[in-house]
């Protein structure tokens, strides 16, 4: 029997929930719903779901539970961008799952993956790179066909080795005098899979004129937490990062991954009821910045005229590599919490079209995710994969030597799903990376 509803946790803000009005617009959004065709797969539907635990008419504990289709969200928000009500979906299902965790209990595997590996061991780059070790020596030893299935899909998204590369804490600007002063966001992934992304982004920015600093004191952004239904968690996280970044005393706070720039910009909703530091997180996101958004932001006329030239002397010149990436055709993925979460689209695809010109081709079903979605490929496997293969024949589609997205997670699944498929010779970069390579084409032509 379903409980008392004076009885139960009020965890939804209704008067969000109700801005739904069920119209059905984000269903051709949902990647969840285009896969199954399921309405308790799609945003109505789950909201409808999450009003009916919160009033009691739907038990977590019961056979055929609501949590199965709530879990099964990729939380990657495309519904608020197709939504003309603007439903904030994102809040709700964060509450909802932050409820779910303390109210039901999961499978031992599930505990395992969301309260040990996922809480513990990723957002901590010491202890994310010393548990990556086995399964870079699982790779080498080629030994993944002896092992169950879901550690066989996990060893598909690690690394072949793992590079140490040791950041510097500060970073002097080409110009003198310096334009400003970025603080950057190394995140949990990026510095133990994507440090060279770090170093791409550093020389991008010294080079247009920038001091950048990496305050030593930052933590995980609190991504991890807040999507997997741990909020108190990630609201500790958050304050650490807003001090640390505070006495860096930065004009901007930039960050690379999609992911956690969603996150970082929310940190005034995350501490909404927190009076002691909420002005302080107001006054952090104000400050937060993607780097397309960023390079956008401040101008990048010099950067672009240096790329336009360059890809003008590289495509008109029979002896240039065929391999320059000037000449490739090349796509871009949107990573969803970079086109839904924070609404940017033209910003890094106005990036990639400096380098790429007239071999730029548009990727079918771009903003759809590809499946990554954080930790979703872990606790979601067999939904991730088909999203992951629905990405990946789309790229095949434009026939791209290149797919540049702003993401690590995105970078990880298409790159395993493009290798799966046999197509290993597509390279999958992050944009920092590819409009550093060009330059240092340009340079060395």
């Amino acid at each position: 029997m379903p409980a008392a509803i004076d009885q139960i946790e009020s965890f939804l803000d209704e008067k969000k929930a109700l801005a739904c009005v069920h119209c059905g617009l984000c269903l051709a959004s949902c990647p969840t719903y285009l896969e199954t065709g399921n309405e308790n797969d799609s945003p109505r539907g789950r909201i409808y779901l999450m009003r009916s635990i919160q009033q009691g008419r739907l038990s977590l504990d019961a056979s055929v539970s609501p949590a199965e289709h709530i879990d099964r969200c990729l939380g990657c928000r495309a519904c608020e961008t197709a939504c003309p009500s603007g439903v904030q979906y994102g809040a709700l299902l964060e509450h909802t799952r932050d409820h779910m965790e303390h109210a039901m209990r999961r499978s031992w595997f599930q505990r395992l993956l969301r309260r040990v590996m996922i809480e513990k061991v990723f957002p901590f780059p010491n202890r994310f790179r010393l548990a990556l070790i086995p399964a870079v020596w699982a790779n080498r030893m080629d030994i993944g066909h002896l092992l169950p299935r879901f550690m066989r899909e996990a060893l598909k998204l690690a690394p072949q080795s793992l590079e140490l590369r040791n950041l510097p804490e500060f970073s002097p600007a080409e110009t003198i005098p310096s334009k400003g002063r970025i603080g950057l966001v190394s995140g949990c992934v990026m510095p133990v899979l994507f440090g060279g992304t770090h170093q791409s982004t550093i020389r991008l920015l010294n080079r247009l004129g920038y001091d950048v600093v990496i305050p030593r004191d930052q933590v995980c952004c609190g991504a991890l937490y807040a999507h997997s239904g741990q909020l108190e968690m990630a609201r500790g996280v958050a304050r650490v990062n807003l001090s640390a970044f505070e006495q860096a005393e930065c004009d901007t706070v930039l960050i690379n991954a999609a992911g956690c720039g969603s996150t970082l910009k929310e940190y005034h909703h995350l501490l909404a009821a927190d009076p002691q530091h909420h002005d302080a997180a107001e006054q952090f996101v104000g400050k937060v910045r993607d780097l397309s958004e960023w390079m956008d932001e401040v101008g990048w006329e010099a950067l672009g005229r240096v790329l336009e030239k360059g890809r003008r002397l590289v495509s008109g010149e029979k002896t240039a590599a065929p391999a320059s990436l000037f000449r490739l055709p090349t796509t871009f993925h949107d990573a969803c919490h970079l086109a839904h979460a924070q609404g940017i689209t033209r910003q890094p695809r106005d990036l990639v079209k400096a380098v790429a010109g007239e071999n730029y081709v548009e990727l079918p079903e771009s903003e759809i995710c590809c499946g990554s979605a954080g930790s979703y490929n872990l606790t979601e496997p067999e939904m991730a994969g088909r999203l992951q293969r629905r990405k990946v024949s789309h790229i095949l589609k434009t026939q791209a030597h290149i797919v540049v997205t702003t993401n690590p997670g995105c970078i990880l699944q298409i790159e395993s799903g493009l290798k799966e498929h046999g197509y290993d010779e597509v390279r999958v970069m992050h944009l920092a990376d590819y409009l550093e390579a060009a330059l240092r084409e340009i340079e060395n032509h």
